[in-house]
């Protein structure tokens, strides 16, 4: 294509240019309204000296055009699975395709967007496509999507396009859906308390109530009515340290795009309060100062610690005032304040008359309505003063014989032990345990519960057992300190007792029966921790309704495990036996699950700011598209069922040619014949 323009190259700059040429032009005017003579031809020699100075020329080029660039993103997120969104959105493409072909001058740039953990991010695939467009050369952008999307700038200024961004909207825009909100919701919550999230079931085809299930950790639903349209507030207790998975469903309603907004969850995590723990030491013995600093140690624990000096049968002449500065609390410890203690620790105790057999008792319920009790074994154990010889021994888990044995010995975890969370991978342990040796062993027979350290002669040393809704544990020696104070290179004593006291309270991680889950990679790993040689089939509900059975198999830690490829995101359940959790693929109210329904809003900003248009384009392969026009660069860009993208006419040039408008010596004939007139004028 060949075209012709005009071009200048002035000699001088052109504001210096325009200013002479005014100023000669002025000067001329007022000859002319001064009515002097040769005015008129001084004029056009002006005129002629400045296009001289302007240095005026034609110059023939043969133009190649470019093409025009329309960039298509299409939306491949999860919301567009619902209905057939994806079929009219392929529908839309194919027709940009072969307009793109039909038209020699329009080329075609896609691109998908897909789903992260922040949702759609429509614009980010947009601007990763328009980096290699030309910004002269677009000729429009069409968004086909349903309009959920994240990323949508809020000033449509930021894009800085030249030309119109259309959305094709896939999807039926007056269909109904119930979808459950979470609207508040706690990270943090105290264990044994309860934590509020507040929640609202929104529903375009009805209104009324609607009926809502809770499920703790992947258990059994509690349901509720609440209103439809409603902020509702809800309290749940918060069970265990840790993460604590909180499910709500809302049952279906009249219209439904997809149920899988009517699900949402809350994750909270459990932490506890500062630990209350009462500690009696029946006797001063070297374990007490072991004892104190352990627990002293951890900034968690409030300590209560008595230790019996003098009981109230002995008499000799130390004053009272030197022995305490009070008097052990018997009514206010263990009858009215009980409760309060998280942890209640008998230390070489022995039954005197400083306890009526009624406190034990009361002890005895604690244990059994959910308090926690530890019992470290000396030789008062196994004689006359011995705590089984009161109503604790309905929850203590070890019966003495009678028999003590003074010499050393090293612990032995037995076939349970090396798999309980309380023992198992135990620094120095395993089958041949490295420990130091303890001096004195206490006989017992076990009644219950499970034996996780034993005597090489057999007899238990550490028993842990439930009691009721409570936890107990024993320790049948006195000398556990040894390690403490690294005799014969010592022991795992500060996190072998750690682990029995977080034990004893119901710590999640230190369960013997666990089931735990999680998501990474595509992958989802569930763990199983149990004490029986086999472990129940693992039966995973997926977040789309599907069930699935797996087999677990037995790692080299002595748990069972699992790994199954995931995709997709939201809450998946797995059971093993009992036993029930949930684990998260992806986020655990994913955004683009958020709201289903089409929308233009979303985008309503930018295509007013470019002048783009909304076209409802439906579901199906036999979308209802809009007519694909090719417009002039400023014109309207879209109308009633059709859609423009501009035509820009951009062009390279492959030769040029310029040529003056006048030659050199024309101008200065020209010159020399206007001033000349002018002069002869002037004369007559």
């Amino acid at each position: 294509m060949n075209a012709t323009a005009l071009d200048f190259a002035p000699l001088i700059p052109w504001p210096l240019l325009a200013g002479l040429t005014g100023f000669a032009l002025l000067a001329i005017l007022l000859g002319a309204w001064q009515k002097l003579a040769g005015w008129l031809w001084r004029s056009l020699a002006v005129l002629v000296l400045a296009l001289a100075l302007a240095n005026s020329s034609l110059v023939e080029e043969e133009r190649d055009p470019l093409a025009d660039i329309a960039v298509l993103v299409t939306d491949r997120s999860a919301s567009m699975e619902v209905g057939e969104r994806t079929l009219a959105a392929d529908a839309m493409a194919d027709a940009l395709r072969q307009q793109a072909e039909t038209d020699p001058m329009l080329e075609l740039v896609e691109v998908d967007a897909g789903t992260s953990a922040d949702g759609t991010m429509l614009f980010e695939a947009l601007n990763g496509a328009l980096a290699s467009v030309p910004p002269d050369r677009l000729a429009g952008v069409i968004l086909t999507t349903d309009g959920q999307i994240h990323d949508a700038p809020p000033d449509p200024t930021v894009l800085n396009l030249n030309a119109p961004v259309h959305q094709a909207m896939a999807g039926d825009r007056n269909a109904g859906d119930r979808r459950l909100v979470i609207e508040e919701a706690p990270r943090y919550g105290i264990v044994g308390q309860t934590v509020a999230f507040v929640l609202r079931v929104e529903d375009d085809a009805m209104q009324g109530t609607a009926m809502v299930s809770f499920r703790f950790e992947g258990g059994d639903p509690q349901t509720h009515r609440i209103p439809i349209g409603r902020s509702t507030r809800v309290e749940v207790p918060v069970e265990r340290r840790g993460q604590n998975v909180i499910e709500a469903e809302v049952e279906p309603g009249p219209q439904e795009l997809s149920l899988i907004n009517n699900r949402a969850a809350v994750s909270v995590n459990g932490v506890r309060d500062r630990l209350r723990v009462l500690l009696v030491t029946g006797e001063p013995h070297n374990g007490a100062r072991a004892w104190r600093n352990l627990l002293k140690s951890d900034p968690s624990v409030d300590l209560v610690h008595f230790t019996i000096l003098r009981p109230p049968d002995r008499q000799d002449s130390t004053p009272v005032e030197e022995l305490a500065l009070i008097g052990f609390p018997v009514q206010e410890l263990f009858v009215e304040r009980l409760s309060e203690f998280d942890l209640v620790i008998f230390d070489r105790y022995r039954r005197r008359n400083i306890m009526p057999p009624i406190y034990f008792d009361y002890i005895a319920r604690y244990v059994e309505d959910g308090g926690a009790l530890l019992v470290t074994a000396g030789p008062p154990f196994a004689g006359g003063p011995s705590l089984y010889r009161t109503p604790l021994a309905a929850v203590l888990p070890v019966r003495p014989t009678g028999y003590i044995t003074d010499g050393g010995f090293t612990p032995q975890p037995t076939a349970a032990g090396l798999r309980h969370p309380v023992t198992a991978g135990l620094e120095g342990g395993g089958e041949n345990p490295t420990w130091g040796r303890w001096l004195r062993e206490i006989h017992g027979v076990s009644l219950g519960g499970e034996t996780l350290l034993e005597a090489p002669d057999g007899n238990p040393l550490l028993v842990v057992q439930r009691s009721g809704e409570g936890r107990a544990a024993i320790v049948m020696s006195d000398q556990t300190w040894l390690w403490a104070r690294g005799f014969e290179g010592g022991g795992p004593y500060a996190e072998m007792f750690r682990r029995v006291s977080h034990w004893l309270m119901r710590e999640p991680e230190l369960e013997e029966e666990r089931l735990t889950a999680y998501a990474n990679d595509g992958e989802l790993h569930a763990n199983r921790v149990t004490l029986a040689d086999t472990a129940p089939p693992l039966q995973i509900t997926w977040p789309n309704g599907e069930q699935q059975i797996a087999s677990m198999s037995l790692d080299a830690d002595g748990r069972y495990s699992a790994a199954i490829p995931a995709e997709g995101s939201g809450l998946v359940r797995l059971r093993s036996g009992d036993l029930t959790t949930v684990a998260a693929l992806g986020p655990l109210n994913p955004l683009e699950y958020a709201d289903l329904r089409p929308t233009g809003d979303t985008l309503a900003a930018v295509l007013d700011a470019s002048g783009g248009g909304l076209f409802a384009i439906g579901e199906g392969a036999d979308a209802r598209l809009p007519d694909l026009r090719r417009t002039r660069l400023g014109a309207d860009q879209s109308g009633r069922g059709w859609l423009g993208l501009q035509r820009n006419e951009r062009y390279i040039v492959r030769a040029s040619q310029a040529r003056p408008v006048l030659p050199a010596l024309m101008i200065a004939l020209l010159i020399a014949a206007f001033m000349g007139l002018g002069w002869w004028r002037e004369g007559k």
